[in-house]
């Protein structure tokens, strides 16, 4: 479900952002808006104030306040993401920024003395190769300032993506982490009072974007992170552009191309190899350990 809100995201940021319909600033505002409104109400009427217990502890589960760093972030990514598309067209930004969350992510997860096993690099290169290879026609040379600002995007993305691994309340954590971005949102809105552009259309799409692909799907992920290592939620992401291409299949009477098949199969075929790699490896060690008799 956070993958489908992935997908939807950049499609919603291209339409408002390629048809101009409205500036990619006012696009960020809007958008970040829109998700704290919607996380405050799902919230507020979850019951999130109250203090669950443990399943396996009878201790109070730690109530989530999120933290100014994940709200930093999350900033940093929607308004850099807003402002690449301008100059980027979509395989280019794709491919640019989900470059910088697996390369993030992993160098991250490696400085904290994770490791890859074979299968786990042998995947992350099979997915990314069917990445680039589904993304391959779409590719064109990028700006200089596209570049940087997608590349930003992506690092900030994957930061955000790494403090919500350690999540124990998903919904009050990205709750808060919206709503500390109000102040950055308040300053971004003076220097909209004389360059910003409005039209209904921008203004629906920027809601749509915020309320459900951002907000309602960046509290799944936040979810999803607990059962995830921070190599296996890098690698997963590269599902975005194949869920995207079959989505066209689907709603837009796209055709199925071979491209998209063998791509299709290459990154499913990567994750597989990461999600399940290190836990086969670990089984054959241990029946190597006790004989065989396991």
């Amino acid at each position: 479900m956070a993958l489908l809100a992935f997908a939807g995201n950049s499609v919603l940021c291209r339409l408002a952002l390629g048809e101009q319909s409205i500036d990619a600033g006012s696009f960020t505002v809007i958008r970040l808006l829109s998700g704290i409104i919607t996380l405050t109400l799902l919230w507020y009427f979850s019951g999130m104030l109250s203090e669950p217990k443990s399943k396996h502890k009878q201790v109070a589960i730690p109530a989530g306040r999120g933290s100014w760093s994940a709200a930093l972030m999350l900033f940093i990514y929607a308004i850099t993401f807003s402002y690449a598309y301008i100059s980027l067209d979509t395989g280019t930004g794709a491919l640019i920024l989900f470059g910088a969350v697996q390369i993030t992510m992993i160098l991250v997860n490696w400085i904290k003395g994770g490791r890859l096993r074979w299968p786990e690099w042998l995947g992350l290169f099979l997915a990314f190769g069917g990445f680039v290879y589904l993304l391959a026609p779409l590719l064109s040379t990028p700006s200089v300032s596209g570049f940087l600002l997608m590349t930003a995007s992506g690092i900030a993305w994957g930061l955000y993506t790494l403090k919500g691994r350690s999540s124990q309340r998903p919904l009050a954590d990205t709750h808060f982490n919206f709503l500390r971005t109000l102040p950055l949102l308040l300053i971004s809105m003076l220097f909209l009072l004389d360059s910003g552009y409005l039209t209904v259309n921008g203004i629906v799409l920027a809601v749509l974007s915020g309320s459900l692909a951002s907000g309602v799907g960046y509290a799944i992920w936040y979810l999803a992170l607990n059962g995830l290592s921070a190599v296996q939620a890098a690698v997963l992401q590269l599902l975005v552009p194949v869920i995207a291409a079959l989505g066209g299949v689907v709603f837009a009477a796209e055709e199925i191309s071979l491209r998209l098949i063998i791509a299709s199969l290459m990154v499913l075929g990567g994750i597989l190899l990461v999600v399940l790699g290190r836990y086969y490896l670990s089984v054959l060690s241990a029946e190597k350990e006790t004989g065989g008799d396991g």
